[in-house]
């Protein structure tokens, strides 16, 4: 039982705009390249970059807390380091993260942008160091949604759920709806590389905005508990032999 990479995707900042990707090199211990490699606290956090911990999302200005997040689309140039983010009725900004001077201007720049009554201290845009990334839990590293378990979703729900609203690193097509909840602990194969699934990913609010409008409009995790008594869609994956994953490069289901 085979699939394929369908998409891949990074997100530079956690919460932001999911960028595709053709390819992407992955090892063992490594994060996801140049995914969730910066946050924006809203108000202090407590996270330290030279002492990188797991920090709860909900620290962070993240789709969960804030939907407008949405509405604010960022690129990021790893050749050059310059993050771009537009929004209606803001300039565009454009800045270095790694630079002090872009962050604060970045922090400036959402600030702006987003509502005040939303935001509950400072905004500061705060940096990964070496493996270390933003995920949602310490030992995810690369996050795996599979597209036929999306659409029989979509089909209960009767609505067409964007896949991006699931925020993963790799889509899947190919594997039946719903089999990876039960392959926690297995090996599979992605691409060159060869993982281990670690464990479902437990869905958040963050799946109630749509992606394209910046509007809460769906109760996604009631849905699934609903219709399939959990609350999982995706699994995180932990990579245990280097390898690249491009799009349509084979992703075996656990044998």
């Amino acid at each position: 039982m085979s699939g394929h990479v369908a998409a891949i995707y990074r997100h530079p900042v956690k919460g932001f705009t999911p960028e595709p990707l053709p390819h992407v090199d992955l090892a063992p211990g490594e994060g996801f390249p140049h995914d969730r490699i910066w946050a924006v606290e809203n108000g202090p956090s407590g996270y330290d970059p030279d002492a990188p911990a797991f920090t709860p999302k909900q620290k962070f200005t993240v789709l969960a807390a804030i939907p407008k997040v949405a509405a604010a689309r960022t690129r990021y140039d790893e050749a050059s380091g310059v993050l771009t983010a537009e929004a209606p009725g803001a300039p565009v900004f454009s800045g270095r993260l790694a630079d002090d001077h872009g962050r604060a201007a970045f922090a400036a720049w959402l600030t702006d942008f987003l509502d005040g009554d939303d935001l509950r201290g400072p905004l500061q845009v705060v940096d990964a160091r070496g493996g270390f990334r933003f995920t949602d839990h310490p030992l995810g590293q690369v996050s795996v949604i599979n597209m036929a378990s999306v659409r029989d979703l979509s089909q209960k729900m009767g609505v067409e759920l964007d896949p991006l609203r699931f925020r993963g690193n790799l889509y899947v097509e190919g594997w039946p709806a719903w089999a990876e909840n039960e392959w926690s602990g297995r090996e599979l194969m992605v691409g060159w590389g060869r993982a281990k699934v670690f464990k479902p990913i437990v869905r958040c609010a963050a799946t109630g905005v749509d992606p394209a409008t910046a509007v809460r409009d769906l109760d996604v995790v009631k849905a699934l508990f609903d219709n399939y008594g959990h609350m999982f869609c995706g699994i995180y994956i932990q990579m245990t032999s280097a390898g690249r994953v491009a799009l349509g490069d084979a992703a075996t289901a656990p044998q």
